[in-house]
């Protein structure tokens, strides 16, 4: 019998201690066995709400994406341990203010790469501490 990976998606940003700020967030969990990581996205950052101007939320960068290892929180939710990063090779950032669009296939391009090797036997080991 063949695992599949199953996908939540889930309505907050899961990683950014600002992200409650950003216009854009996802966060989506996938669970493969005993395995669970959260990919987030988030973006669109107005750090003085009352000026409503889109600012960067790193570097040279106004969209990014990250992945984490998961833990449960309170025995209700998986959520990402920002502690233990998960790597991946698909684009991570966008320079562009004007591009949710684009943050949301840059989402969808880790969530199917970490699928992808999650399917092809990588249990992720070698990202945790």
């Amino acid at each position: 019998m063949t695992l599949e990976v199953k996908r939540t998606e889930r309505g907050w940003g899961g990683h950014f201690i600002c992200a409650s700020r950003c216009l854009f967030r996802r966060n989506t969990l996938l669970e493969y066995g005993d395995i669970r990581i959260v990919v987030s996205t988030v973006g669109g950052f107005i750090a003085k709400p009352d000026e409503g101007k889109i600012e960067e939320i790193g570097y040279n960068r106004y969209f990014e994406t990250m992945a984490f290892h998961a833990y449960r929180e309170q025995d209700r939710y998986w959520d990402a341990d920002v502690t233990r990063e998960v790597t991946f090779s698909s684009p991570w950032a966008i320079p562009d203010p004007d591009a949710d669009d684009k943050a949301n296939d840059m989402h969808e391009a880790v969530v199917a790469e970490i699928t992808a090797r999650l399917m092809n036997g990588n249990t992720y080991e070698e990202d945790k501490p």
